[in-house]
C-alpha cells in the first residue's frame, strides 16, 4: 500500500509523520535526532530522557564522529613519497625546517609543506643571439649549458628563480666574452678558448649568489655571421682551412723527409769515415810492405825489380782471358785459353784483350828472356817449349 493512499487521512503511511498530505519538507532537526538515536548506543549515548537532552546528545555525538573522520583523513593525508633522485625540503609554517631523503615519509598536513627537488638529473638550456665582437663585427652565437642541482635549499631560497637567474647570467657572461674576442677567433680557431672563457666567467658570476647549481658542461654549438655577408665569410673560412691544411701537410712532409735526410747524412759520413780508415790502413800497409822490401832491394836491386814486375803482371793478367807476350826473337804469340773463354762467355762477362806489354830492358838483356812459370800460367815460347 502506498503511503499516500486513503486511510486515517494517510497519517499511518506518512514517513515524515506529519499527519497530512499537504505538509512541507521534513524537519532536518528531526532527521538528525533520529540519526543520533540510531548511533547513540555505539558512542555511549542514552536513548532516554526528555527531548532537549536527547537532541543535545545527538549533536555532540555527530560532531565527535565528524571530528574522528576528519582526524583520520588528516592523518592519512600526511603520507608522501620522495623519489630516489629527489630531496624533499620541509617548510613548517612557510619557513625552512629540514630536508628528507628518498622513501615514504609523513608530515602534519596544514603545518608542514614538502617541496621535492630533483638533484640527480642534468638540466640544459640554449641561449643564442647577435653579439658585437671586439673588432666591431656582428655574429650570432649559440651556446648550450648543462647543469644540475646539488643544494636543494639554496636552489629554492637563495634567489627567486634559480633557472632564470642562470640563463640571465649566461647571457651576461657570453656577451662579455664575445665582446672581448675577434671575429676570426670566434668562427675558426678560437672556439675552444671562447668556450673555456665563457664557463669561467659564468662560474664567477653565479658563485656569490649561491644558487645551489653546478655547471656540468658548456658547449659552443654554433657561430655564424649575418646572412647578408655569410657567403663572404664562408669563403674566408674555407681559405683559412685550406691554409691550415697545407701547413699541416707541409709539416708532415718535413717530418717525413728530415729523418730520411738525416739518415742519409749519417750513412754518408759513416761511409766516408770507413773509406778514410781504409785508405789510411792501406797506405800504412803499403808503407810497411815497402819498408820490408827496401833491405831486399838494397841487397839485390835487379832481382827485386824483376820480382816486382812479374808480380805486377801476374795481378794484371789474372783479370783477362787473352794474353799477348812479346818475345825478343820473333813476333808476338797470343795464347787463347779456350776453357776460360767459354766459362767467361757462359757467365755473361765477355772476353777482354790485353795490350802487348814490353818488359824492361833488364829482362831483355838477361839470359832468362823466356817467361817464367811462377807468375803466369799457360805461356809458351815461339818454338813451343814451355
Amino acid at each position: 500500500m502506498a503511503w499516500n493512499e486513503p486511510g486515517k487521512n494517510g497519517k499511518d503511511n506518512d514517513p515524515w509523520k506529519q499527519g497530512g498530505r499537504d505538509q512541507g519538507p521534513p524537519d532536518l532537526d528531526e532527521v538528525f535526532r533520529n540519526f543520533g538515536k540510531k548511533f547513540g548506543g555505539i558512542f555511549g549515548g542514552s536513548g532516554g530522557g526528555n527531548q532537549s537532552s536527547s537532541g543535545g546528545g545527538s549533536i555532540s555525538t555527530l560532531l565527535l564522529l565528524v571530528a574522528i573522520v576528519a582526524a583520520l583523513v588528516w592523518a592519512f593525508s600526511g603520507f608522501y613519497t620522495i623519489k630516489e633522485s629527489e630531496r624533499g625540503v620541509i617548510l613548517r609554517f612557510g619557513q625552512y625546517h629540514t630536508e628528507v631523503g628518498a622513501g615514504i615519509h609523513w608530515k602534519p598536513t596544514f603545518i608542514d609543506q614538502v617541496r621535492p627537488v630533483d638533484i640527480a638529473s642534468v638540466r640544459s638550456f640554449r641561449t643564442d643571439g647577435f653579439m658585437l665582437t671586439q673588432d666591431q663585427n656582428l655574429v650570432r652565437v649559440t651556446f648550450e649549458i648543462q647543469y644540475r642541482v646539488f643544494d636543494a635549499r639554496s636552489y629554492l631560497f637563495s634567489v627567486v628563480n634559480a633557472d632564470n637567474s642562470l640563463q640571465e647570467a649566461t647571457d651576461a657572461a657570453l656577451r662579455f666574452v664575445i665582446g672581448h674576442s675577434l671575429m676570426d677567433d670566434i668562427l675558426t680557431r678560437g672556439r675552444e678558448v671562447v668556450r673555456q672563457n665563457t664557463r669561467q666567467e659564468l662560474e664567477t658570476i653565479i658563485t656569490p649568489y649561491q644558487m645551489g647549481l653546478t655547471l656540468v658542461d658548456v658547449n659552443f654549438r654554433d657561430a655564424r655571421p649575418p646572412e647578408e655577408v655569410r657567403d663572404a665569410f664562408d669563403d674566408a673560412i674555407a681559405a683559412q682551412e685550406d691554409q691550415e691544411r697545407f701547413v699541416r701537410e707541409a709539416e708532415a712532409y718535413a717530418r717525413e723527409i728530415e729523418p730520411r735526410a738525416r739518415g742519409q747524412v749519417n750513412r754518408i759520413m759513416q761511409e766516408a769515415e770507413a773509406y778514410r780508415q781504409q785508405v789510411i790502413l792501406r797506405a800504412q800497409g803499403e808503407v810497411a810492405r815497402f819498408e820490408q822490401l827496401l833491405p831486399q832491394y838494397l841487397a839485390a836491386p835487379r832481382v827485386t825489380r824483376e820480382r816486382l814486375y812479374l808480380e805486377t803482371m801476374e795481378e794484371v793478367y789474372s783479370n783477362t782471358s787473352k794474353v799477348l807476350i812479346d818475345v825478343s826473337s820473333g813476333n808476338n804469340i797470343m795464347y787463347l785459353p779456350l776453357d776460360q773463354m767459354l766459362k767467361g762467355g757462359a757467365g755473361g762477362s765477355g772476353s777482354s784483350s790485353a795490350l802487348p806489354v814490353t818488359p824492361p830492358r833488364s829482362l831483355q838483356d838477361s839470359q832468362n828472356t823466356a817467361p817464367r812459370q811462377d807468375g803466369i800460367r799457360g805461356t809458351t815460347t815461339r818454338d813451343g817449349r814451355r
